[in-house]
């Protein structure tokens, strides 16, 4: 019996190495299989690299080869002929930022965008430095026409009560109010507005505006709003770029090329953009497509160059939070049942 029990013993032992053995193979191979594939994953890792690494130096020739001209064009503008042709490299300039915010990095990005709006404010500059200066008139004629282009804002009708036809003067002394040639500044509690033919390519600053509402018809060139409180912006399509600064407790209503929120908290944004948004040192954005329209909308988008059909209203860069695998808590999507707002 003893006999036998090591007999069978002894052959369970040898088909049990025969099982190892016969294992063996398997787990080579499987080991060789996870070889080559961590292998292929560093190759097409590498590769993708290289890819966005000649794609981001591309971006860095031709973004210089397009600046330096646009400088040019700027420094030598002594006619409008130059400054328009100016006005349109440097659309094609912030188009090639747009068509590159996918594999730029952070840092390119940002150098990027504050290159053109240096280039955008120099072109307002210039652009004002071209324009004829004013006719000098009595003070009893300038007050009689500041009536006048009250009660002629709105044509064929009276004008609303609190509409302003004509904004204050901004500043001249330097600064931010030198650099823009149109629009609101130091309002409180009133309805502005502006329209097609008054806005077209142009740009629009409002700034220190509290508790206004601003309704912009038409297409600006650029549309920046500075040290607003508890206001509601409303504007048609803005062919390049949009910036907001140092505002709290607002609405903005805007399409354009490029949007660009700076030290702003607790502001709703119903937005259209063909590139992505960009939010620093910000609190409490909430954002949501825009759904803002009004007779001749259409003409103004054709106007602009905007592609309707494009909309990246929830694809928003936070350059404060650097984290890929968790969103960002200084913005979020406004909720679908918060989005049914009466413009007028």
């Amino acid at each position: 019996m003893e006999t036998a029990a090591c007999s069978a013993a002894a052959a369970n032992g040898a088909v049990g190495s025969q099982r190892d053995r016969s294992l063996v193979p398997e787990r080579l191979q499987r080991r060789e299989q996870e070889r080559q594939l961590e292998v292929e994953r560093r190759k097409q890792k590498r590769q993708n690299q290289e890819v966005e690494e000649e794609k981001s130096d591309f971006f860095a020739a031709a973004f210089a080869r397009e600046r330096a001209a646009v400088e040019e064009l700027l420094e030598g503008g002594e006619s409008m002929e130059r400054l328009e042709e100016a006005a349109a490299r440097l659309q094609g300039l912030q188009k090639l930022v747009n068509d590159s915010v996918l594999f730029l990095a952070a840092y390119d990005l940002r150098q990027g965008q504050e290159a053109l709006t240096r280039l955008q404010t120099t072109l307002a500059e210039r652009r004002q430095e071209l324009q004829p200066k004013k006719r000098f008139a009595f003070k009893t004629r300038r007050k009689d026409a500041a009536s006048a282009a009250k009660v002629d804002s709105a044509p064929g009708a009276p004008a609303a009560e609190g509409i302003l036809a004509s904004p204050p003067p901004l500043k001249e002394e330097g600064g931010i109010g030198s650099s823009w040639v149109f629009g609101f500044s130091n309002v409180e509690s009133q309805v502005l507005e502006k329209r097609a033919e008054e806005l077209h390519q142009r740009d629009v600053l409002l700034t220190e505006l509290s508790k206004c509402t601003v309704r912009l018809y038409g297409n600006p060139n650029t549309l920046r709003l500075a040290k607003a409180r508890s206001c509601t912006v409303l504007c048609g399509p803005v062919s390049t770029s949009v910036f907001l600064e140092d505002c709290s407790d607002c609405v903005l209503a805007v399409a354009c090329q490029q949007l660009r929120v700076h030290t702003t908290r607790d502001t709703r944004i119903f937005l259209q953009v063909t590139s992505r948004a960009i939010v620093e040192d910000c609190s409490g954005i909430q954002f949501a497509p825009y759904t803002w329209s009004y007779p001749g909308i259409d003409k103004d988008f054709e106007g602009s160059g905007l592609d309707r059909s494009k909309n990246n209203w929830n694809d928003v860069d936070d350059f404060n939070w650097l984290a890929r695998d968790m969103a960002s808590p200084n913005w979020s999507i406004l909720p679908e049942e918060e989005r049914m707002v009466q413009w007028d």
